[in-house]
């Protein structure tokens, strides 16, 4: 018998050029008050990890993963969600993602300034995720849940590039494969997993045909692209509504700044490679954009930009006062149900003692 071919092929998608002109075939049908709500949301994510960032620097937060440069995949993508079915499983970047999703400003410093209790809330956010790639088990996990129970949310794991190297990625596609969950996988491939580039991870031409191994759709688009980055997710929470499964969609990306605070790219990324990425930035392409459609003018951007101060200020003095409030028994709260095992009481016990209290 003669060899046959198996076609199997990766759609990469863009629709906004850099000048902020847009495919009118592609471009999604949204209004001028959605568009606008997406700028307002990524500008308010950039103050936010700007802010960040300084107080760290100022010795009043701790370490922080900077999402400057990833704006678009984050809102773009939860734009296309339904907040009140659907479930986000964010990383310790996902700062626009968790924004959008309804996470108050202040229980996000709150964390940050060593918190845990920081970012518990009745949204339908994930315990955010530090360690690498777990989450998206949990994510597929909670889609064969709402399938078996007729739910109709959808879930959506943000992770990294550096994430596909990991087995629990693998395991979590191979699983949402055979099991069709409506579960849409949000890679973000920024080129780097803290300083390992991309080419010494893996060989593959693409990170999305990695779908094609594990039968769920894969699609590469333009992530600093925030018009193809909500087409592509819509399409793809669509699908997974329908039942017709999962999607690996990767956005191809950069964070301009370092991997966290206690990081130095410098030391693993010529400044060139920086340079032209920024030439590429997601706001101001989107400013173009909306400044065609007669939406965004200078007066509008400083107007937004001011706004956005006074609520991350305010969000700061929230949080430090939060802060204020803890106690080094919540260390252990929220681990058990019902009564305490044995286990545990011995470590209250211990940390009484740590504490001098009763002593």
């Amino acid at each position: 018998m003669p060899e046959t071919k198996i076609g199997f092929e990766i759609k990469k998608l863009e629709i906004m050029d850099l000048d902020g002109n847009a495919d009118a075939s592609l471009e999604p049908k949204l209004s001028n008050d959605v568009l606008k709500q997406m700028y307002e949301k990524m500008v308010l994510t950039r103050a936010f990890d700007k802010k960040a960032f300084n107080l760290q620097r100022q010795g009043r937060s701790y370490t922080v993963a900077q999402v400057e440069g990833q704006e678009a995949c984050q809102v773009g993508s939860v734009f296309a969600l339904d907040m009140s079915t659907d479930w986000i499983f964010p990383t310790y970047r996902e700062h626009g993602a968790m924004i959008c999703a309804g996470m108050p400003l202040e229980r996000m410093f709150a964390y940050w300034m060593g918190s845990e209790e920081g970012l518990r809330t009745e949204k339908n956010i994930y315990p955010l995720t530090i360690a690498i790639a777990t989450h998206l088990i949990h994510a597929a996990g909670m889609g064969l849940a709402f399938k078996n129970t007729g739910k109709k949310g959808v879930t959506m794991p943000f992770f990294g590039d550096g994430a596909t190297s990991e087995g629990d990625a693998l395991e979590a596609f191979n699983f949402a494969g055979v099991f069709k969950t409506p579960t849409v996988f949000l890679c973000q491939n920024n080129y780097y997993a803290i300083s390992v580039p991309l080419k010494l991870q893996t060989a593959s031409k693409t990170l999305a045909q990695k779908a094609l191994a594990f039968g769920i759709e894969g699609i590469q688009i333009d992530g600093n692209d925030v018009l193809a980055v909500y087409r592509a997710t819509s399409q793809a929470v669509e699908r997974a509504r329908k039942g017709e499964g999962a999607t690996l969609i990767e956005c191809l990306t950069y964070r301009f700044g370092p991997h966290t605070t206690a990081d130095d790219p410098t030391r693993y990324r010529p400044q060139s490679e920086v340079d032209e990425w920024r030439k590429k930035d997601p706001l101001p392409r989107f400013e173009k954009y909306l400044a065609k459609k007669g939406l965004w003018n200078e007066d509008y951007a400083k107007k937004v930009s001011e706004d956005n101060n006074a609520k991350i200020e305010e969000a700061v003095a929230k949080a430090e006062e939060m802060m204020k409030q803890l106690n080094p028994h919540d260390l252990l709260k929220n681990i058990w149900a019902g009564e305490q095992p044995m286990q545990q009481q011995e470590q209250e016990k211990l940390l009484q003692e740590f504490l001098g209290e009763g002593i």
